[in-house]
């Protein structure tokens, strides 16, 4: 079986890791490491501070509570986007609005935020999908125009640009996952990027669960969300190959542009000329002129060996979501035709160009031409 993704973990990622073991830094409390793999992040997306956590997933939930997003404020959200985006949300209390998805590159549709904005919105999660940023410069006019917090959802696009400039820095925060499937990993892990010292003093604060003087008098609800010493050792080696592993993805794009051309009924990833898409997975939408449906093309390449995984279902019909008290009922008919006729595709770095020859031709045999 060719698998959605595998990790590349090398011999210098297992040293840093032992090496953090040997030095202690087994807890999140103490060591060099962290601050270290934070710096180097944060160094690395042009961002002052970065402040670690245990995923992607916290690093949205406590971005969320530190921009003091609460009850009966509305968030704007990428419709098209994996359910913790909105977690982050109906956690902190507040109501989850989702914006539909634009055909080309499928993040959010600039074109519709407006108007989604009413008294109660607060923040607006802009999600760079699947690699591909979202125009933060528009997006970025329309915040400042209508005051509201900026937090960008970067999980699947570490090291993406925006007319050269790399996302994670546009927003007020800006939040990573390092799960084992992201360009870089720590196993599990999240960080959290900002320029605003405020809002960074108020992160590390509420990671761990909000000590103060004295040690065991606490001013604020915090969090548990500390990262380990030795996961920031794995990725402070794998910040150092972020840009090796964004070439690897950027080739096997190519190959696959290369070797699915042609095939009727099948839409490929689209990158604008203003950014750089750096293929977190390899996606693709079919339409009725393809001949079968999306799961059974997904049966079909499983039964011959190939791993896939279909879009994410749209926020506006999450029924977790739904049955939360002030929910607007949105229609995002672009997000549930890519939720519909969506899969990504075996997307690993050392991927061969025979593997992925193999992917296409088999896509191109099921295929109507």
């Amino acid at each position: 079986m060719i698998p959605v993704f595998e990790p590349i973990i090398e011999e210098d990622e297992i040293a840093a890791v032992v090496d953090a073991l040997r030095k202690g830094e087994i807890s999140g409390s103490f060591g060099q490491y962290i601050p270290n793999f934070e710096q180097a992040f944060a160094d690395y997306c042009g961002v002052k501070y970065g402040i670690a956590v245990t995923s992607g997933s916290t690093a949205l939930h406590i971005a969320v509570t530190a921009a003091g997003v609460g009850e009966g404020d509305e968030v704007l959200v990428s419709a098209s986007t994996n359910i913790a985006t909105a977690l982050a949300v109906i956690h902190n209390n507040a109501i989850p609005v989702p914006i539909d998805s634009e055909p080309l590159t499928w993040n959010l549709d600039l074109d519709l935020i407006e108007s989604l904005i009413t008294p109660k919105t607060k923040a607006i999660i802009p999600v760079h999908l699947y690699g591909h940023p979202v125009d933060m410069d528009r997006l970025m006019q329309i915040a400042e125009k209508y005051h509201l917090i900026v937090i960008e959802d970067a999980a699947e696009a570490h090291g993406a640009t925006c007319r050269g400039k790399v996302i994670g820095s546009f927003g007020d925060m800006s939040c990573f996952s390092f799960y084992a499937n992201k360009l870089i990993t720590t196993g599990e892990g999240g960080m959290i990027l900002t320029d605003n010292k405020e809002y960074a003093d108020k992160l590390k604060l509420l990671r761990n669960l909000a000590f103060t003087q004295p040690r065991f008098w606490h001013e604020e609800a915090g969090f548990n969300f500390r990262m380990t010493g030795y996961q920031a050792a794995m990725g402070l080696v794998q910040v150092g190959k972020l840009d090796r592993i964004i070439a690897d993805k950027i080739k096997m794009a190519r190959l696959y542009d290369k070797y699915l051309a042609g095939i009727k009924g099948l839409q490929l990833p689209y990158t604008a000329d203003w950014a750089t898409n750096v293929y977190w997975m390899y996606g693709i939408v079919l339409n009725a002129d393809f001949g079968i449906s999306r799961d059974e093309l997904v049966q079909k390449l499983r039964s011959a060996g190939i791993d896939t995984r279909t879009f994410f279902c749209p926020m506006n019909i999450q029924p977790c979501l739904q049955k939360r008290k002030g929910f607007r009922q949105i229609s995002c008919p672009v997000a549930e035709n890519i939720w519909e006729n969506g899969l990504y595709l075996p997307s690993s770095t050392h991927l061969t160009e025979e593997q992925i020859r193999f992917v296409a031709d088999e896509i191109r045999k099921l295929g109507r031409n």
